[in-house]
């Protein structure tokens, strides 16, 4: 049914937002946001518009058949979700946050014997505390010179300055450092400092902070300091920017949601012909970044609902090159022959069954005999080639009642075994959310995956650097301690007692680490 634009575009405030265009299929096209979501999409509907728009906004504006919006607090806020629902729906016309790349974090180890504020994109569970994201990079990284000059913290790259990091730093000459690596302040003293520093990031008596710029400021200006009064200008601008309270979008929260698990599972048992709503169900998605980790994901949800301890991640063992049906045998075989493996050995008197597999199995699990319950529907991310690829395998294992589809992503049809059309189940049912759900948490998972594997792979390649670790003394040091922070925690004793490595090597190479940390 065709929705009157103009009269939903009556009913749209004039807030900050992020608006959702839509296509006929109810699939998100377009993710955009707004000081003023009534003026930003009334542009759209415009006829002057079209006209002298370029030819993909044409293609845009033709398309959309509906939207929706979600208000916010400011603008800062908007930029925060739009790059989260971007990501998370990667609407084909949108350029801007498809990538990985993620809001600044601001990250600091009080475990440290001196800690400084770094930036990064990623947050780790490492015991450091971490704050953000920031909406303005510009903004963030001016307001954390000040913070470092106000509070006289270091921001040397040393992680135990020394006499002999003082020799080349000026920080200390100008006033910008309390100077811990010659010993000007004791430590309780200087982590007293960094936790004001963290007070301030966090938002607390921001407004003492503003009041008191502010009035420096006047008194500049009234002493004809025009220079001084512009520099506190610029830093309160970027105070104001960086410091102003906003919500953390993250995944499932802040987003008005319509999400009835019962419901769906019931709506989507219906649609798909089931016995009975899919209590159980895991999804398989593939991640190709490039053809040195494809890897795959498995997520379960159990009630309509993740279930987080039963997800699983694989690195693609027999595949060569990016070959998204092979890949997906590949996993759908290892997940199966798995649960088989394991369910025999906990009842092995059920091989003596004359039951089809999948009732030995569902037996076994009404009974509380089998370790892993076999799902009541195996989704796999992709169309006909994909679902192929699992049903071969499934039926080699002999689970041929197992149900099984394949969700391609384009125009979210819902492919089954044996028929050549696909189910296209109304977008604005529940049943579609469901799957949507597990198959978006499958992919976000695939990515996780890769992504860790692509931080461990640069981390192991600062040994390439290091002048005395050759190709094959670091396969030794990788075989031995797993990782470049294990390498750097252990002994010269240890690193020396390896085939090939003398002491003196061993020090080289711990000496040369601690100076990239």
């Amino acid at each position: 049914m065709a929705v009157d634009l103009k009269a939903k575009l009556r009913e749209v405030p004039h807030q900050p937002g992020v608006y959702l265009m839509k296509d006929r299929l109810g699939s998100i096209i377009y993710v955009g946001k707004a000081r003023d979501l009534r003026k930003r999409l009334s542009s759209y509907f415009m006829a002057s518009r079209k006209t002298r728009a370029d030819l993909k906004t044409r293609a845009l504006i033709d398309t959309i058949a509906d939207f929706e919006i979600h208000q916010v607090r400011n603008e800062a806020e908007a930029l925060l979700l739009e790059g989260k629902l971007i990501k998370d729906y990667r609407p084909r016309y949108n350029v801007s946050f498809r990538d990985d790349k993620r809001f600044l974090l601001v990250r600091v180890h009080p475990g440290e014997p001196w800690p400084r504020f770094t930036l990064t994109r990623l947050k780790k569970d490492d015991g450091s505390r971490y704050f953000g994201p920031f909406a303005h990079s510009g903004a963030l990284r001016a307001t954390l010179s000040w913070i470092n000059r106000k509070f006289g913290l270091r921001v040397c790259r040393p992680r135990v300055p020394d006499e002999v990091a003082y020799k080349h730093c000026n920080a200390d000459i100008i006033r910008n450092c309390s100077a811990p690596c010659v010993g000007r302040i004791r430590r309780e003293d200087y982590l007293a400092r960094i936790d004001e520093a963290c007070e301030v990031l966090a938002g607390k008596g921001r407004r003492e902070i503003f009041e008191e710029i502010e009035a420096e400021m006047e008194k500049a200006a009234g002493r004809l300091d025009f220079e001084k009064a512009a520099l506190l200008r610029d830093v309160l601008d970027n105070l104001r920017k960086t410091l102003n309270p906003t919500r953390r979008f993250a995944r499932g929260r802040g987003v008005p949601t319509t999400v009835k698990p019962t419901e769906d599972l019931a709506e989507l048992g219906e649609e798909l012909g089931l016995a009975g709503p899919p209590r159980v169900m895991e999804c398989f998605d593939i991640s190709n970044v490039s053809s040195n980790h494809i890897v795959a994901s498995m997520v379960r949800f159990t009630e309509g609902r993740p279930d987080n301890r039963n997800y699983r991640r694989y690195r693609i063992r027999t595949v060569e090159g990016q070959d998204d049906f092979a890949s997906m045998a590949e996993v759908v075989r290892r997940r199966y022959s798995r649960i088989l493996r394991e369910n025999a050995a906990s009842a092995p008197d059920a091989a003596d069954s004359q039951e089809d597999l999948v009732e030995i199995q569902r037996r076994l699990a009404a009974e509380g005999r089998a370790r892993v319950v076999l799902p009541d529907l195996v989704i796999v991310d992709g169309g006909k080639g994909q679902l192929s690829s699992a049903v071969k395998e499934l039926r080699q294992l002999g689970l041929h009642e197992l149900p099984v589809i394949g969700l391609a992503k384009q125009r979210e049809e819902v492919f089954v075994p044996g028929k050549s059309e696909p189910i296209l189940i109304p977008h604005e049912r529940g049943a579609l959310r469901l799957l949507q759900r597990i198959r978006d948490e499958a992919h976000r998972f695939a990515n996780g995956y890769n992504e860790l594997l692509l931080r461990r792979r640069m981390k192991e390649s600062l040994l390439d650097d290091c002048p005395a670790v050759s190709p094959k003394r670091k396969q030794v040091l990788l075989e031995k301690f797993g990782s470049v922070e294990r390498i750097r925690k252990a002994s010269v004793a240890e690193i020396a007692a390896l085939p090939g490595i003398s002491e003196k090597s061993a020090g080289v190479i711990l000496e040369w680490l601690e100076r990239r940390l």
